[in-house]
């Protein structure tokens, strides 16, 4: 994994007019998150990678993968690291050619990513979109914490589990049986990765959004009449 480098989605034929990510989410941005650490512990254990997948709509109008954003994390001082964790995973914190930032350098380019997306899909916060989102969701609110980050765009604890989303739609809640299940190829020596983990997660997410669509279409239509706002409550809608 390159520190910081971006990768785009593949076109699409272009179709109808997509939504505003805006009014499909209430204004919420989902952005897929996936992290490497050295452990299960948010709060001892290192931080070792993270990778944040933008989500946006083609022009057919469905939702695709977008840009990915990266980086190698320099575990903080202190940081616990299971062996077993670095097994899994294959990451030495410490090789001399791994280009590894601090937390709070490795978080802001990503925000900083984030709001762009934010901005430019009229949204007001972001929204993790993890596997098994609540691990991933608790590392980053840790690493925020000891960076003394004061802006986080991520909502501090709501999600979208594509764990329990596959599991519901396919049967699965393993992410490479899920990805496999689904069409969506998998290469068992990327896995890992955070960047690779955070693409398929991503891939999932939106083939699970567009089979949805039309459930969507049709709720929003009955909300309408009703009054109901597509806008978060102010408790959500804090600025970032």
């Amino acid at each position: 994994m390159e520190e910081g480098q971006a990768t785009s989605s593949p076109e699409a034929v272009a179709t109808p007019e997509a939504p505003l990510m805006s009014r499909r989410f209430r204004q919420f941005l989902p952005v897929v998150i996936d992290v490497e650490t050295g452990g299960f512990n948010s709060a001892t254990d290192a931080l070792l990678e993270i990778a944040a997948v933008m989500i946006e709509f083609g022009p057919d109008g469905r939702l695709r993968r977008g840009e990915s954003h990266a980086y190698h994390v320099r575990p903080f001082e202190g940081a616990n690291l299971e062996p077993a964790s670095l097994a899994v995973s294959g990451i030495d914190p410490f090789h001399p050619l791994r280009p590894a930032l601090p937390e709070k350098d490795a978080l802001g380019r990503i925000f900083t990513e984030v709001r762009n997306s934010m901005k430019a899909q009229d949204c007001r916060r972001a929204i993790l979109v993890g596997h098994n989102a609540a691990f991933d969701l608790g590392f980053l609110n840790a690493a925020v914490a000891r960076a003394e980050i004061k802006r986080n765009p991520f909502h501090p604890f709501s999600c979208f589990d594509t764990a329990t989303l596959a599991g519901a739609a396919f049967g699965q809640t393993v992410l490479a049986k899920a990805v496999q299940v689904c069409g969506i190829p998998w290469d068992s020596s990327e896995a890992h990765s955070a960047r690779y983990d955070a693409e398929r997660t991503a891939d999932i997410f939106c083939e699970l959004c567009n089979a949805l669509d039309g459930v969507w279409r049709s709720a929003e239509a009955r909300s309408q009449p009703a009054g109901n706002s597509a806008e978060p409550s102010a408790q959500e809608n804090q600025p970032v």
